[in-house]
């Protein structure tokens, strides 16, 4: 998959995610579903900060998951992000940490061949690590509609394909 492929995929799940977290009332972003479960604003500073570290460590010379501790990665790559915690500023945080990635990974797209090492050691291309991170933020965003259901609210997709199906008959 090409550079401008996986960057162009990338930035519609966010854009997704954000319609999602659009939906949640801003008094909900402390909703936990489960006590071992993070909140709506914990997932998304997590989405935020792995985006950071994932970019950072591709965009590397080297990069690697385990040349440090993912607690020093965060130090390193996403400082601030757990300070920020109402819908608003996540909100921009999610679009700022988008548009930097982006800017990122054009940068450094003729390298997306060259080998990254992940959380197992083993090296795999810069491509394929990317890939992983725009999944990685799709399967966070359809915790976000699980969470948005127990809190009675139609995920923005639902209502999109509602829509959609009506239109068409």
């Amino acid at each position: 998959m090409s550079a401008e492929m996986i960057i162009k995929l990338w930035k519609d799940v966010r854009n997704g995610l954000i319609e999602e977290v659009e939906k949640v009332p801003d008094d909900q972003m402390s909703f936990r579903a489960t006590p071992d479960t993070r909140t709506i604003a914990e997932l998304l500073q997590h989405v935020v900060e792995t985006q950071k570290i994932l970019v950072g460590e591709a965009c590397r010379e080297n990069g690697s998951l385990r040349r440090q501790s993912f607690a020093d990665h965060g130090k390193e790559y996403a400082a601030g992000v757990r300070d920020v915690a109402d819908k608003q500023g996540l909100i921009e945080l999610l679009r700022t940490s988008m548009e930097s990635a982006e800017a990122s990974l054009r940068a450094t797209a003729d390298k997306w061949e060259e080998p990254v090492g992940g959380l197992d050691g083993k090296p795999t291309s810069k491509a394929a690590f990317l890939t992983f991170a725009c999944s990685h933020e799709m399967y966070h965003r359809g915790q976000l509609t699980v969470y948005e259901r127990l809190l009675t609210i139609e995920p923005a997709l639902t209502g999109k394909l509602k829509k959609l199906f009506a239109q068409a008959g």
